[in-house]
């Protein structure tokens, strides 16, 4: 019945689709694997969840900037191609990798409203920035024939990173937890991995196809053996929170420090408002002070 989604799946690219894929791990292996590892995801969020805090005032007036509105329908355009070529391609089920749930975030956070919910979302974003980063690193186009599916590949994975950077320089909602602070991270993980183990693999397991390595491994995986996902569950959980906070290390330099970059003084202060600019500070201290007009007051 879901034929039309997978099987233009290239068959000649090794470890990608089919039955050996699939069976390279036992069904009983994968039930205890999948076991332990949501004991691990369940231990994640409830942590995070008890952990994370929202700042307690943040200024967001003329948040609504032609900067985002053009990100949104640059961002749009390409998620649009990437869902024509694999119809076309009869190959959809690829629309359920990481990035391009991750794009989804992005594309709200671009279209939202202001709120709590923005600010959440933004946070965790920040902790699945590998997906785009890896891309480049290890691209993996084989499957892709023409040469605009694959620009439309880079072009992606590549704006995924500037629409961050570009929402930190905004400020307002869009603010970071301070860089001691791994419970963003550790929710962020979290929800990753319940994605990966719960939903990509039994769609995986579905269609015998090799969503996000998570039936078997690349063929130049390091880890390559029984216990390669176990590894990755390892070597992800550390690049995932240590790659979102070198790149606010990053995008802090160039917003703050580098004289051609800089537009305000410290990362959380927002930018280019009617109203005074909020002070540089812990973003999470509490103020005996009453939301004034434009300000959102998150509880």
């Amino acid at each position: 019945m879901l034929e039309w989604a997978y099987d233009g799946v290239n068959s000649s690219i090794p470890r990608n689709v089919g039955p050996e894929c699939a069976e390279y791990l036992s069904l009983r292996y994968r039930l205890i694997e999948t076991f332990g590892v949501s004991m691990l995801i369940f231990y994640l969020v409830s942590k995070g969840l008890k952990s994370v805090s929202l700042p307690k005032n943040v200024k967001y007036v003329n948040q609504d900037r032609t900067g985002k509105k053009v990100l949104l329908i640059f961002m749009s355009m390409i998620l649009g191609c990437e869902l024509g070529f694999k119809i076309t391609s009869r190959t959809l089920v690829y629309i359920l990798n990481p990035c391009h749930i991750t794009t989804v975030i992005q594309l709200y956070l671009l279209a939202a409203k202001p709120s709590p919910m923005v600010t959440a979302l933004f946070r965790i974003q920040l902790n699945l920035m590998n997906g785009p980063v890896l891309a480049y690193v290890f691209p993996e186009t084989e499957s892709r024939k023409l040469f605009a599916d694959k620009s439309m590949y880079y072009l992606q994975h590549g704006l995924m990173v500037v629409i961050p950077y570009y929402l930190m320089r905004i400020g307002g909602v869009y603010s970071i937890e301070p860089l001691s602070d791994f419970s963003w991270s550790i929710l962020a993980y979290g929800f990753n991995l319940a994605y990966h183990w719960w939903i990509l693999q039994l769609a995986a397991l579905r269609v015998q196809v090799n969503l996000s390595h998570i039936l078997c491994p690349a063929i130049l995986d390091p880890f390559e053996g029984r216990f390669y996902r176990l590894f990755a569950v390892v070597h992800e959980g550390l690049l995932c929170p240590l790659l979102a906070k070198l790149l606010c290390i990053i995008f802090n330099y160039f917003l703050t420090v580098f004289p051609p970059t800089k537009v305000k003084s410290c990362i959380n202060q927002t930018i280019e408002h009617k109203f005074p600019q909020e002070e540089c500070g812990e973003e999470d201290s509490k103020s005996s002070e009453k939301p004034k007009n434009g300000d959102l007051h998150v509880d």
